[in-house]
Order: structure tokens, then C-alpha cells, then sequence
């Protein structure tokens, strides 16, 4: 009985149907409906406070001395795992609101002052803290106070926000959108008697409840000309590297095709076939296998996992507006980083076998815990720092079970089925050329024909032609905007896999013609060098386009983008290293034997 034909066709087709069938189960419900009754209560929930210019550096809400804490319940919403992972932990305000009915000036509480309240106070305002707030899943954002300069002394004078006035709008039952207005400033001093109080005024408004979030949107800055002008940029250098490699292929190697399709009578008029230099030179070692063998598959399989996974996120996020609900997005990775564990045990597995590896189990355990191992550690270490900090971005212990669990019983048994599948399925080696058995030695070349060389030069261009894009994306991270233009970053995605795949195979010509056939790590680290130069453009972006500062923010800053750009590196080395295997059999599928 023969096996039937298990091709990466068919299981992406059945990946994607999974997947879908989870999503459409995600979207069934919230935790909530939106939908309120005239004199129904509304709560108002307080998340956290941080200083403006460093947005990683978050804390409780309640670590400020507002008098209100005590005096209210501090109960909670159900929080989800992307919600706790970055960092939410939203507590009743006190503040009591009722659908549509307005509340005048109410005092929520007095306060006077301690010395030691008096200078936490001063350090938030003076380090400019601002506080989150949610009504009805919508954000809100105030300051704590404001810095006041004494022209005849040049003294500085620190006055907190006593009154807070809400504005909130609805359509029928549903709320549209929420104002606060800070007001009412106090001097802040020991002793000083502060009376924090509240207002609530509502309105009708014609606004649809779908549309209720597009005034978060920044639509004059993501959807600016520049950045149509990038895609446009980009799309130019796909066209004008595509047709680089299209030439390289019908001029450059026509000849040699025409030449070695030719019946064997017809190949006694060639002379001297075998002083033919270049890359037909070295077709004998072309297919050995790379050297690290077991680390190169792992890399392989996990970066066809990656970039299964960010091309169903970023489709994903386009479907459903992500950005809308808090940790949204960060539990869809989760998720979809579990499911296409399969997809990476496949490729690691069957790219393995087919190289000759005889350590399966050691394949399918490093590429489960290859990239996930290098994030938890980061994790780890970020984590330990915000602890000492007692920040909100401190994961908390359950949270990390939780993740670790799905990894183990998910993702990890996954990889293994994926691992098992591959190197039984696609664990065949097919190479058109035979190995010689002996590796043909190495000539010398230039110094700008090393593949070192080659690696530096080849992240350049994929760079380039996602660089705009990385501002955006950067921007909206430490910038708090909403990042909402999938269909941008989809078509960069795709802009990136094209260029990375040229730019490799335009590099991997050139090391085969100077009869150098260790072309696979050179092509996969060529095309993952993208990586490092998004590295160096956030060092620029700290320095140049923030002003984060501290340890705390700073650690975090770099570890964040540690992460990214390893994930990054991963992906790019991945496209161009498979783009570059099409390339490299398709030339070598000529009668040189």
C-alpha cells in the first residue's frame, strides 16, 4: 500500500482552517456586551501611572497617595494573557457613574498631605506621570499635575489636578467615546488639604458604535504621503532586483543550460568541459550538507514557523482589529506561535533527514526551544528588573505557568509531530548532482569576494525597503499611537521576502562563481543580517527620537528589541536561505555528471 502524499500545501491548507475555526470562536464573545440600560451603573477602571517619557516604567494606580483607596472596593475585571503580559491590572476607580444620567460636582474624597505624600506627588509631577484610566474598554489618559515657574525666583511650584470632569457620548445603549478634563489645580505642600472630586456629563451623538474607535487613530501621521512614497520606493526595488536575478538567469546562464541539455553525441564538439570554472566547477559539493548541521535545521525549521506565523497575524489583525481590545494581539501570537510549531518541527525535521542527520530528538528539542528559550531568558531578566522596580511590568508568577504550559503542551508536542512527519515524509535527499566524496578544496578570492563580505552587504538593501516602516512601528510602540495599517505591513512583508530572496540569490551567484560552495549559512546569515542593521536603526531611534531614560526603561527598550530583532533574524535568514535553495537546484538541474 502506498503512502499518500503529505506536501507543505496540504499542511498549510489544513493549518489555516484550524486556525480559522479558532478565530471565529474568539470573536463569539467579550467579557461584556457594551450594551446599557438608562441609569445602569458604569464602571470606571484605573490601570496604571508612569512617567510620559518612559512608557515601560509602569505602576499601580494606587501608588500614588490618592485618598480614594481606601474607600472603595478594589475589585477586578477578568484579565486575559495578553492583558497581564503587558502589564494591565485595572482597579475600580470609585468613582460611581450611571449610564446616561449626569453627576454633578461630586467629592470623592479629602486628603491632607503628609510629607511623604507631598513628595511622591512632587517626584510624579515633576518627572511629568500620567494616569490610564478604561470606561467601557475605551482609554483614557490625564496627568497628575502640572509644573508652575515663579518668574521672580525662577522657583518651581508643583500643583496636582483635584477635579476631573468626564464627557462621555452614546448612540441608543452603547457608550461612543469618553473626554476627561484635568482641573481644579492645588498646590502641593505637607499639610495642604486636597478635595479630589468628579463630574459626569453625558450627550447623545449620531456616531456608529463600530467607528467609536477611530478617534485613538492617527490618521494624518501613519497614513501620511511619506508613507505611501515607501511603498512605492520599495515596490520600485523588488521590480529592478527581480529583473537583476531574471537577467542573471536568462543571460547569464542560457548559455550553460543550452550547453549541458545537449544529447551526449553533441557533447563530444564541447571541449574541455571540466576546465570550465565558475560555479559548474564546484556541482560536486554544492549539496553537502553545511557544517552545524543540527543548530542550521533548527534555524531553518523555526524560521518557516516565524514567518507562517507573522503572515496570520498580520491577516489576522487586518480581519479583526486587534488593536481594538486590550492584549489582543499579543495572546493571537501566543496562540499562533503554538500552532505553527508543527510547521517548524517539519522543516527542521525533514531538512535534517534529508542532509544525512542521525540525531532527530535532538533536532525536533532544540528547534522547540530555540527561539523560545532565548525569550524567556530575556524575560526572565527583564522580569527580575521590574520586580526590584515594583512595576506593573513585572510578569506575575501564574502568568508565567501559563505561558510555559502552553509551550509544553502545545507547541512542544507539536514540534514533535512536525519533527516526525518531516523527517519520514520529506526526509528523502533528492539533490540533482551526486557528492563527491572528498570536499573539493577552497581557492583563494579577494577580500570583497569573502563571504563575510557577502553576510555585511546582504542586509542592506531588505533594510532599506522596510525602513520607513520600522519608524511607524516603532513609533506606535513608544509613542502610544495605535499601530492600524495592516495592509501597509503586509505589503512590507511581502516587499521584504521578495527583496531578501534576490539580494540573496544575487550573493549566492557570486560566492558559487568564485567556486566557493559553502553557500548556505552565507546566504541564510546574508539575508538574517537585516536583522542587525534594524538593531543599529534602534540605537539611533533611542538617542535621536525618545527621550527614555533610566535603567529601568533602558534595559527594557534594548530587551524589547533584543527579542524583535532575533525573531527578525530568524525570519529573514529563513526566506532567503529557502528563495536561495529553489535558485541553487534549479541551476544545477543541467547534465554535468
Amino acid at each position: 500500500m502506498s503512502r499518500p502524499s503529505i506536501t507543505m500545501g496540504y499542511i498549510f491548507r489544513v493549518f489555516f482552517l484550524s486556525v480559522l475555526l479558532l478565530a471565529c470562536g474568539a470573536y463569539g464573545g467579550e467579557w461584556h456586551d457594551h450594551d446599557y440600560q438608562v441609569g445602569k451603573e458604569v464602571i470606571l477602571w484605573v490601570n496604571k501611572v508612569w512617567p510620559f517619557r518612559n512608557p515601560q516604567e509602569t505602576y499601580l494606580y494606587y501608588n500614588l497617595p490618592w485618598c480614594a483607596r481606601e474607600n472603595m472596593d478594589i475589585g477586578t475585571p477578568g484579565e486575559g494573557l495578553g492583558e497581564a503580559l503587558q502589564g494591565y491590572e485595572l482597579r475600580q476607580s470609585g468613582m460611581q457613574m450611571y449610564f446616561a444620567k449626569d453627576t454633578p460636582r461630586h467629592v470623592l474624597c479629602k486628603q491632607t498631605l503628609t510629607k511623604e505624600d507631598a513628595e511622591t506627588f512632587i517626584y510624579a509631577i515633576k518627572n511629568q506621570y500620567w494616569y490610564q484610566m478604561f470606561l467601557d474598554d475605551l482609554p483614557i489618559w490625564g496627568m497628575v499635575g502640572e509644573v508652575v515657574e515663579n518668574p521672580d525666583d525662577r522657583s518651581h511650584q508643583y500643583y496636582i489636578y483635584t477635579h476631573k470632569k468626564f464627557v462621555v457620548t452614546f448612540n441608543d445603549q452603547r457608550i461612543i467615546e469618553v473626554n476627561l478634563t484635568s482641573e481644579n489645580p492645588m498646590l502641593v505642600q505637607p499639610g495642604a488639604v486636597l478635595e479630589f472630586s468628579y463630574s459626569v456629563e453625558w450627550h447623545p451623538t449620531d456616531v456608529l458604535f463600530e467607528d467609536r474607535f477611530d478617534k485613538y487613530l492617527d490618521t494624518v501621521f501613519f497614513e501620511h504621503q511619506i508613507h505611501w512614497f515607501s511603498i512605492f520606493n520599495s515596490f520600485m526595488m523588488v521590480i529592478f532586483l527581480v529583473g537583476l536575478v531574471s537577467m542573471i538567469l536568462m543571460r547569464t546562464l542560457r548559455k550553460d543550460y543550452a550547453r549541458y541539455s545537449k544529447d551526449d553525441d553533441d557533447l563530444e564538439d564541447d571541449r574541455d568541459l571540466g576546465d570550465e570554472s565558475g560555479w559548474k566547477q564546484v556541482h560536486g559539493d554544492v549539496f553537502r550538507a553545511p557544517s552545524h548541521l543540527l543548530l542550521f535545521s533548527s534555524l531553518i525549521g523555526t524560521g518557516h514557523q516565524l514567518a507562517l506565523l507573522v503572515l496570520s497575524l498580520i491577516i489576522f489583525s487586518i480581519l479583526g482589529t486587534y488593536y481594538r481590545t486590550r492584549g489582543t494581539a499579543v495572546t493571537a501570537f501566543i496562540v499562533l506561535y503554538a500552532l505553527t510549531s508543527f510547521v517548524g518541527g517539519y522543516g527542521s525535521g525533514g531538512y535534517y533527514a534529508r542532509n544525512g542527520g542521525k540525531h532527530w530528538i535532538q533536532c525536533m528539542i532544540l528547534t522547540a526551544t530555540l527561539f523560545p528559550g532565548v525569550c524567556f531568558a530575556i524575560g526572565f531578566f527583564l522580569n527580575f528588573i521590574a520586580v526590584g522596580y515594583g512595576s506593573l511590568a513585572a510578569i506575575p508568577f501564574l502568568t508565567w505557568l501559563a505561558v510555559i504550559a502552553i509551550w509544553g503542551f502545545v507547541s512542544f508536542p507539536l514540534t514533535l509531530f512536525g519533527t516526525v512527519v518531516g523527517r519520514n515524509w520529506n526526509g528523502v535527499a533528492d539533490n540533482p548532482c551526486r557528492i563527491n566524496p572528498v570536499p573539493r578544496q577552497i581557492p583563494s578570492k579577494h577580500w570583497y569576494q569573502h563571504p563575510l563580505v557577502n553576510v555585511m552587504l546582504g542586509g542592506i538593501l531588505p533594510f532599506g525597503s522596510i525602513f520607513i516602516e520600522m519608524y511607524f512601528i516603532f513609533t506606535s510602540f513608544w509613542h502610544y499611537k495605535y499601530y492600524y495599517v495592516y495592509g501597509f505591513m503586509l505589503l512590507v512583508y511581502i516587499i521584504l521576502a521578495i527583496v531578501s530572496i534576490c539580494v540573496t540569490i544575487v550573493s549566492t551567484y557570486f560566492l558559487l562563481n568564485s567556486e566557493d560552495y559553502r553557500w548556505q549559512w552565507t546566504s541564510y546569515l546574508s539575508s538574517s543580517s537585516t536583522a542587525l542593521y534594524v538593531f543599529i536603526y534602534s540605537i539611533y531611534y533611542f538617542l535621536v527620537k525618545t527621550k527614555m531614560s533610566g535603567f529601568f526603561q533602558t534595559f527594557f527598550y534594548f530587551g524589547y528589541l533584543a527579542m524583535f530583532c532575533i525573531g527578525l533574524g530568524i525570519l529573514c535568514g529563513a526566506l532567503g536561505f529557502i528563495g536561495t535553495s529553489v535558485f541553487v537546484r534549479r541551476i544545477y538541474q543541467i547534465k554535468i555528471d
